[in-house]
């Protein structure tokens, strides 16, 4: 699978944060499709606050994934139209210089190495999640079977124990009501 100029209208996004959780995704980019699981290596996940600030919209910090030799990240590669790409660049914050996109390789279950796009956050403070945000890439990592022992150090990560209101977690609920409803 070739992603160099020639792969036509799509790319490939490697999501390791609150992206992992489909409803989050596609508030914004509902083209996206679940292409594989796979893991990050010599990475791991580590929460801060860009420039020291609380993110606005998690109120706690975000997910980026810094080098650390021996580590690994699991996460999800979303098969994705080009025409997206504006769209998770803004979800991401790159426009404000809150992530960078970068090109990992990652290896999917099957033993195939993918080349994505993914972010990271850039001068950042570390800092312990919000609870909500938490919870996103926690029902994220579960709903997509990431490994166990993942999803166990995942529900390990301390929280800022913020018990405010989270208005886009509001929009995800409802998101996953309705899909429950139109299941059913």
């Amino acid at each position: 699978m070739e992603l160099g100029g020639e792969s036509g209208c799509w790319f490939l996004y490697y999501a390791y944060g609150s992206n992992l959780l489909r409803e989050r995704l596609l508030l914004r980019n509902p083209s996206a499709a679940l292409c594989a699981l796979a893991r990050l290596q010599d990475f791991k996940l580590e929460f801060g606050h860009h420039q020291g600030r609380t993110s606005s919209v998690w109120h706690g910090g975000t997910a980026t994934i810094a080098q650390s030799p021996g580590d690994e990240v699991w996460g999800i590669v979303w098969k994705m139209n080009t025409c997206n790409l504006s769209s998770l660049d803004k979800q991401e914050g790159v426009e404000d210089g809150i992530y960078v996109p970068i090109e990992v390789n990652v290896h999917t279950q099957a033993g195939k190495v993918l080349t994505c796009r993914s972010y990271q956050m850039k001068d950042y403070v570390p800092g312990p999640p919000s609870p909500q945000y938490k919870k996103v890439i926690c029902m994220g990592a579960k709903q997509n079977g990431l490994p166990a022992d993942y999803q166990e150090k995942l529900e390990a990560i301390e929280t800022n124990n913020y018990a405010g209101p989270v208005p886009i977690m509001e929009e995800i609920e409802a998101s996953l009501k309705a899909e429950k409803i139109n299941s059913a």
